[in-house]
């Protein structure tokens, strides 16, 4: 069982910066992909971001490419989203999510546990 913990949501302008930070517990973290998703009211869970568990590999939704950053510290057990020049269109909950193995971008049925989420409003 891997429980994950988020943390850095909150309420930002457009074209400001967020730092989101998840924690997971157990002690083979290295050997778990980890994801972001999000979901705003009404929509469908979409996929924002993916790293493997060495972090050499990351994969990014084309609405965030350019402007969202994975990453993980496998000495913390811990992977981030770091998100700049945010648009109102950001604003959802963002999960993170863990699977044993290799990174599988973009359906969320492929990853096992879940966070509980944090909100990012974006305001115009």
């Amino acid at each position: 069982q891997v429980q994950l913990v988020e943390s850095g949501g909150g309420l930002v302008q457009a074209g400001g910066s967020l730092r989101l930070s998840c924690a997971a517990s157990g002690r083979t973290f290295s050997s778990y992909a980890m994801g972001w998703f999000r979901q705003a009211p009404g929509k469908e869970r979409d996929f924002v971001a993916a790293i493997s568990g060495s972090g050499g590999s990351t994969y990014y939704a084309d609405s965030v490419h350019g402007r969202f950053t994975i990453s993980r510290d496998n000495a913390k057990n811990t992977v981030y989203l770091q998100m700049n020049s945010l648009k109102p269109e950001d604003t959802a909950v963002y999960y993170c999510a863990t699977r044993w193995g290799s990174v599988v971008p973009g359906t969320s049925a492929s990853y096992d546990y879940w966070g509980q989420g944090t909100q990012v409003t974006v305001s115009s």
